[in-house]
């Protein structure tokens, strides 16, 4: 099972993912993909086994990830202040992997339906999501 987070800016969605991730499953190999080495130190800090920064990096771990999680930008040309290219989101976007994205209220999207809720239970509810598909 190849977990990939994928996060942007100061990585800290992507940081909450790991450690959450890590303590639920921490036999479970974590790939964080940063778009920055910010984002990718804050990942590792938070106990992912490997990482990897840029916009090639993300490319290669969407490509062989079964699972991808990360904040709703990942899938957005120009998110994260423009740290997510084209490529980038085209990468996500089409991986076979499973995307649990973490939705965010900036970029200029609005998901329907959205609650306004704390971002930790973003991640505890994205983090529920992977555990699932990881049991199965």
């Amino acid at each position: 099972m190849r977990i990939v987070v994928i996060d942007g800016q100061g990585g800290g969605i992507g940081k909450a993912v790991c450690q959450e991730l890590k303590r639920r499953h921490p036999d479970t190999p974590i790939i964080a993909a940063g778009t920055n080495a910010l984002a990718t130190a804050a990942m590792l800090k938070a106990g992912a086994d490997q990482g990897a920064t840029g916009e090639n990096a993300v490319k290669v771990c969407a490509r062989d990830a079964d699972i991808i999680l990360g904040p709703m930008g990942i899938v957005l040309a120009d998110a994260m202040l423009g740290e997510i290219t084209l490529d980038m989101a085209a990468a996500v976007a089409q991986s076979r992997a499973h995307k649990i994205l973490i939705p965010v209220k900036r970029c200029q999207v609005t998901v329907a339906g959205m609650q306004d809720l704390p971002m930790t239970n973003y991640v505890e509810l994205a983090v529920d999501e992977a555990e699932q598909i990881i049991k199965k």
